[in-house]
């Protein structure tokens, strides 16, 4: 199995293997084209989005600056917006469903590293998926961790560290996040 296959299964992985740093330079250099691209440009940093991710709706948005670790393993659906700062890191599926809005500096993490100290020191990482449905809001400064799951039409309060899953229909917020208030879509 590759190295690849391992990080995307989840599984302890090598992040210095060839194949991984050659993909993860050419993120590096998409996103640093996009970040250079002038917002005048809108069709041609659409163009280079849709290079990037590894599959996305027609409508999408991405303001300056954005970086990700591979961009093949982000989806969006259609009608994505993501505020300035964003960060994705990737090593590990991310799906975002349609209607949804990020805003500024949010950080989306599918990355994580041994918690024993002998272990993280030999360079081994893991990932685990992160999955937002569709109609999401992820307010300011907010941080999604490996492994989240928010259902449909929820909305992440500003500054909230979302450590854990949530169903639908729900205001989170705090550090770790919780349920703030049901919404009910009229």
């Amino acid at each position: 199995m590759t190295e690849r296959e391992k990080m995307l299964l989840g599984e302890n992985y090598d992040p210095s293997d060839d194949e991984l740093v050659r993909l993860r330079l050419n993120a590096r250099l998409l996103t640093e084209t996009l970040n250079q691209t002038s917002v005048s440009f809108s069709e041609k940093r659409v163009e280079i989005i849709k290079s990037l991710f590894g599959s996305t709706g027609n409508n999408i948005h991405i303001e300056s600056t954005f970086n990700c670790d591979y961009g093949l393993n982000i989806h969006v659906g259609e009608n994505f917006h993501a505020n300035f700062g964003c960060v994705i890191l990737d090593v590990a599926e991310v799906r975002i469903g349609d209607n949804c809005f990020i805003g500024p500096q949010v950080g989306i993490y599918t990355a994580t590293h041994p918690i024993d100290p002998i272990q993280r020191k030999s360079g081994i990482e893991s990932g685990k998926p992160v999955t937002i449905g569709n109609n999401c809001w992820i307010g300011g400064h907010a941080t999604i961790n490996p492994g989240v799951t928010l259902g449909e039409n929820v909305v992440v309060a500003s500054g909230a560290v979302v450590t854990k899953s949530f169903a639908s229909n729900l205001v989170i917020g705090g550090n770790p996040a919780r349920v703030l208030k049901v919404i009910e879509p009229s």
